[in-house]
């Protein structure tokens, strides 16, 4: 089977349209046409049901689908393998990160990679640390530096870099302010504006709330670190953040018996075998948490 027509079917498929994934493929709309005319004859099998101006996945289409993944990964590791002959560490590399890690912790590599390596074709993604976890398990990018699941992952494979201690942190005008020492019941008395329930950093609270037996009075929930950092100075609620966040506009609470924290670090698919430039970046930001006091 031809890649091209290959490509042509998953443009279809995930489309759903023959004139979307001209579009996308800069093809005509009869090109795809006769690419996919060629699978459905190579396989003896329809591929498609045309019905009226829809389109929908056979039987057959829905099996060939789920191997279209398998096959884009493959092809991007021999194109690699082919580079790598030549010596140079060159090529495209895509990663993802969170905004966080991003603006906070990867500057430094990220500099350090594109003064040594300026033939690797570098791609950030910022995205949460969940969809990221998604984007590896699929092939779309090779690395990730982002939070780290709590437990294993099926399928991926993870390194810790950096240790993130978190706070609890409310406004100066807060009932809580002036009191350095508080315990999670006393929190559960108070709303909060935090990670949704759904990210790892969210799961993290929740879980010690859940051993302590107290429920979170959750007000709002954002994903961004930022946003929460300012909801929490207004007054919206008390919240948890990475204790380099700190500042004169918010106080720092220590609860009694728990130790928040998070780890941070790279994600990849165990199956992928790295390319010379993801083992370059991998290698430099190992270095990045060695030198790190996290």
């Amino acid at each position: 089977m031809d890649i091209a027509n290959l490509r042509a079917f998953a443009a279809v498929a995930h489309g759903e349209s023959f004139s979307a994934a001209a579009e996308q493929l800069h093809l005509t709309q009869p090109a795809v046409s006769k690419r996919i005319a060629v699978l459905e004859s190579e396989l003896n099998a329809p591929l498609f049901d045309r019905l009226g101006r829809r389109i929908e996945l056979t039987e057959a289409g829905r099996a060939l689908l789920r191997h279209i993944p398998e096959v884009e990964q493959s092809l991007r590791q021999a194109e690699q393998a082919v580079r790598d002959i030549n010596g140079e560490i060159s090529g495209p590399l895509r990663i993802a990160t969170s905004h966080h890690i991003g603006l906070h912790r990867l500057p430094p590599v990220l500099s350090a990679f594109q003064r040594l390596y300026p033939s690797v074709h570098l791609a950030i993604e910022f995205l949460d640390s969940e969809q990221a976890y998604e984007r590896l398990r699929v092939g779309d990018i090779e690395l990730a530096v982002v939070t780290l699941a709590p437990g294993d992952v099926s399928q991926l494979q993870s390194e810790v870099v950096w240790t993130d201690e978190l706070s609890v942190m409310v406004a100066k005008e807060h009932e809580l302010a002036n009191r350095r020492r508080v315990a999670i019941a006393e929190l559960a008395e108070h709303p909060a504006v935090l990670p949704g329930l759904d990210t790892f950093t969210g799961q993290i609270v929740h879980e010690h709330f859940n051993a302590a037996d107290a429920t979170l009075q959750l007000r709002m929930a954002t994903n961004y670190l930022e946003t929460l950092r300012m909801m929490a100075v207004v007054g919206l609620g008390w919240t948890v953040l990475p204790k380099s966040m700190a500042g004169p506009d918010l106080r720092t609470l220590r609860v009694e018996d728990t130790r928040l924290h998070r780890t941070l670090g790279l994600v990849r698919h165990q199956e992928r075998s790295l390319s010379r430039s993801a083992s370059a970046f991998l290698t430099l930001l190992r270095e990045s948490g060695e030198k790190s006091p996290n």
